[in-house]
């Protein structure tokens, strides 16, 4: 894998500032990766999208900055990684 496989471009003014007064109206991008198919939702949609033996696993953490930088070839954006711990645990514990 490649770090030009995830460049993009993302002007400015798409990037939500302050959340939607209508949460669920919020875009959702479904992939169907067996029929290599993308289609844009919307978030009050994805119940419906959600199959018997599906898990569903709920993030409910606050948001805060942890990132790093990385070195890359020149002909290579430079790349940018996150990564988060679960409070309490050492880094490199789990």
């Amino acid at each position: 894998m490649l770090v030009s496989e995830f460049h993009y471009d993302l002007p400015p003014e798409r990037i939500a500032q302050e959340p939607l007064p209508d949460r669920a109206g919020s875009r959702l991008l479904h992939v169907t990766r067996q029929l290599g198919r993308w289609q844009d939702r919307s978030f009050r949609e994805f119940p419906a999208l959600l199959r018997p033996d599906d898990l569903l696993v709920v993030n409910n953490t606050r948001v805060f900055p942890a990132g790093f930088l990385a070195t890359a070839a020149a002909s290579e954006p430079r790349p940018w990684a996150s990564t988060i711990r679960r409070r309490g645990v050492p880094a490199g514990a789990g």
